[in-house]
């Protein structure tokens, strides 16, 4: 066995399967489990190319370091994809996802200090590097091989055929007309590359589209809009990762179709009427200001790039045009911990951002604060004002990880919010809960029922009966919602005489949509609610 174990013919092995290990990886989390029964064309092509011509690896070390790195860059996009689809339900678009890097770094570093993240940083790089040199030395391994006379012709026929699947497979990719034929167990890298292309290049073109969209706002010079609200306040309150699972799955369902009807006997008891329809939301697994940004301007804002073409935009929001109309608007975001730029772009004449809402309790894991005392304490700390409220407050109790989960206390009791703590320490930290994939769910179908019954409660409690809307961003992770849907629910309750101004709209009275409840794109939100509850907008010509 010695002599074999040196042997070049097992260092060929060795090599010849780490880079179809490496190759084989694919792009997608659910593709994962059948990694290696995919053939990875671009295998037999290195392997056969270096064969074929070992001297273009051992005279020219330069192909073999330019070969190991493209390699490292196709895994890393695939890691990317499937960190982004696991989390987001999207893949990874470079044009629009870099400031995502950033971000990440920040939550890591909030959640394990600057040190530990460096060293992160530093073991990630080291890791690279690492696949890079082994890739290297398999090249290199490969090289050292002489193959007779005829078997390197055979080896070439066979380097010639894996180009020609290559081309076909790449070519059905990306709907070629000379490729009509696909080939089933392959798993192309050259695939992923052009999917990432692909979408860089149709992001720079909607990025073109969306300014010239953005630059036609009907509504830009309004200063009469809103003026059916007969002087109440409107409050728009988010409701973190609530969506269409809620309804429709049956591991929710149970929870969450019961804590709705109970909230809507409460509110007609308070004299409030409710409809409620579905949005479809520009985001999945997070990104929540996606949804917000989609909402408020009625463009959709599907990434970070479409996101700052929108702030950057004449295009009016909702606040901006109420701002315009007379009232006084307000951003209640406890999630907020960091500057916020954006803000100032967004309509709002005042934010009160984590530290402004002065909570003195324990944070739950990432969430800052419970959701009822976010609605609990934010009346009390906007400034003194004559002029009707317009509000965007962001709940974020329902946000993962889930634990632990606050109970609803008596209004009366909240206090500073040092009464949570006792839930704020309890239970399993998501280190642990995270490992069971039913636990978590279990967790996201009791926190969104606490900030549903927090939101809902918080309605009821309001004597002078603004009107509300109430809805989730998006959707939970997709292993977590178990459906394929980026809908959520959305809950139009007020006075009945303004509830009755939306029934053109056609939502199902009360808070539990149905299968036959209209589903709307999130951005159609913002032109029906001015048309709504503005008299001087007539249907049809304003636009």
């Amino acid at each position: 066995m010695k002599p074999f174990l040196g042997s070049r013919v097992f260092r060929l092995l060795v090599a010849a399967l780490a880079l179809y290990a490496l190759l084989a990886v694919p792009s997608s989390k659910d593709a994962l489990a059948a990694a290696f029964t995919r053939f990875p064309l671009e295998w037999a092509v290195i392997v056969l190319a270096v064969l074929v011509w070992p001297s273009m690896v051992r005279a020219t070390p330069a192909v073999a370091i330019a070969l190991s790195a493209v390699i490292v860059l196709v895994s890393v996009l695939k890691a990317v994809d499937i960190a982004m689809l696991t989390s987001l339900n999207r893949p990874f678009n470079a044009v629009v996802d870099m400031f995502l890097v950033r971000a990440g770094l920040n939550v890591l570093q909030g959640s394990i200090g600057t040190a530990a993240t460096a060293l992160v940083i530093v073991l990630a790089a080291l890791l690279l590097f690492g696949i890079g040199f082994a890739v290297y030395l398999a090249l290199r391994s490969i090289a050292a091989v002489t193959l007779a006379g005829a078997t390197r012709a055979l080896a070439a026929v066979g380097l010639l055929a894996a180009l020609l699947l290559s081309l076909v497979d790449l070519g059905q990719a990306r709907g070629a007309w000379w490729a009509p034929v696909d080939l089933p167990g392959t798993a192309i890298n050259s695939r992923v590359v052009a999917e990432h292309l692909a979408r860089g290049k149709r992001a720079v073109a909607d990025l073109q589209a969306f300014g010239a969209v953005a630059a036609l706002d009907p509504y830009a010079d309004r200063t009469d809009l809103f003026d059916r609200m007969a002087g109440r306040d409107v409050i728009f309150i988010y409701i973190e990762s609530y969506g269409r699972s809620s309804i429709d799955n049956p591991l929710y369902a149970g929870t969450h179709v019961p804590t709705l009807a109970r909230a809507e006997a409460r509110l007609k008891s308070a004299g409030y009427a409710m409809q409620t329809g579905w949005l479809t939301s520009p985001t999945a697994g997070g990104q929540s200001w996606l949804a917000h940004g989609t909402l408020a301007s009625g463009l959709k804002t599907t990434d970070q790039s479409l996101y700052g073409a929108m702030l950057a935009s004449d295009r009016q929001s909702l606040f901006h045009l109420a701002q315009a109309s007379g009232f006084r608007t307000a951003a209640v975001m406890p999630a907020i911990t960091l500057a916020w730029p954006e803000a100032l772009r967004m309509g709002f004449d005042t934010v009160l951002a984590a530290r402004d809402l002065n909570y003195a309790g324990q944070p739950f894991n990432w969430v800052t604060m419970p959701d009822q005392y976010t609605l609990s304490a934010f009346e009390a700390l906007l400034p003194e004002d004559a002029r009707d409220d317009f509000l965007q407050i962001a709940l974020i109790s329902s946000h993962a990880p889930w634990v632990p989960v606050p109970q609803m206390i008596d209004w009366e009791d909240v206090g500073d919010g040092t009464v949570f703590d006792r839930w704020a320490t309890s239970g399993d930290p998501p280190a642990v809960v995270w490992r069971d994939r039913d636990r978590v769910r279990d967790q996201y179908r009791m926190a969104v029922d606490y900030a549903l019954e927090a939101a809902l409660g918080y309605a009821a409690r309001r004597a002078d009966a603004p009107l509300f809307v109430i809805l989730g961003d998006h959707q939970p992770a997709g292993f977590v919602a178990g459906i394929e849907s980026r809908d959520v629910p959305v809950h139009l309750i007020g006075p009945p005489e303004l509830v009755a101004l939306a029934a053109a709209w056609g939502w199902r009275d009360g808070l539990v949509p149905d299968a036959d409840t209209p589903v709307w794109p999130m951005e159609d939100f913002r032109d029906q609610f001015i048309r709504a509850f503005s008299t001087s907008i007539v249907l049809g010509s304003d636009m």
